[in-house]
């Protein structure tokens, strides 16, 4: 008994010890989080200012595309992201679908990934994180699975390991099991893995909208039973 409370005393100090470690780094990443996306803003406001008056003169205002999405523990906050549609409806009122909305500058933005850099502010705000499961929309909350759900234990990120794993082209369910994977096998060094592969990824223009479709299709939830 005595040998049996001792080898769980001591797993539990080691599992103490790991939860210290993780909540430091988590500290670490969120101060170089909002210290790189601020410098990245500085930076890159020359880009910011181009890609802005491009898209005014092709598509109009409002230049920033704005909607709410849920983050870390479900919590809301304001999106940002370059408009890349416009805004066409049919004639029932309703938005046509994105191919028909699409433009040649958002089809531009799109490929080279310039349409996330309003993130960067997302980032700074500390609504997001740089790396980390892509916020999604509102309306998928309710559809999530238990273990799918576990992906807003985090703040979500402008990129992330499902970006770098094929992005648009996997099916929901492969994007979900990289977010939940990357939760639990969180580092600070799978964190510059990630930013390395998508620096690849964005050079290469991979996996940027899914086959048939000018993103992606709508997340509907789950089938029991799909592998």
């Amino acid at each position: 008994m005595n040998s049996l409370s001792l080898n769980e005393s001591f797993s539990l100090s080691q599992q103490i010890e790991r939860d210290r470690l993780r909540h430091i780094s988590l500290g670490i990443k969120s101060l170089v989080d909002r210290a790189v996306a601020l410098v990245a803003l500085l930076l890159l406001s020359p880009v910011l200012v181009v890609v802005a008056i491009a898209i005014y003169l092709q598509i109009g205002s409002p230049i920033v595309f704005c909607q709410l999405r849920p983050g870390k523990q479900e919590r809301l906050f304001a999106f940002y992201k370059f408009r890349t549609m416009t805004s066409a409806c049919g004639a029932d009122g309703r938005l046509l679908p994105d191919a028909d909305r699409m433009t040649p500058i958002g089809e531009f933005l799109r490929r080279t990934s310039l349409d996330e850099l309003p993130q960067l502010w997302n980032v700074v705000r500390g609504d997001m994180s740089i790396v980390g499961p892509r916020p999604l929309l509102v309306q998928y909350l309710n559809r999530y699975s238990p273990e799918q759900a576990q992906r807003h234990a985090v703040k979500p990120g402008i990129t992330g390991l499902a970006q770098v794993r094929g992005r648009n082209s996997l099916s929901w369910e492969k994007r979900f099991e990289h977010d939940v994977w990357y939760i639990q096998n969180w580092s600070l060094w799978l964190d510059c893995q990630i930013l390395m592969e998508t620096v690849l990824k964005v050079i290469r223009k991979e996996g940027i909208s899914q086959e048939g479709y000018a993103t992606c299709e709508e997340f509907i939830g789950t089938i029991q039973g799909t592998d």
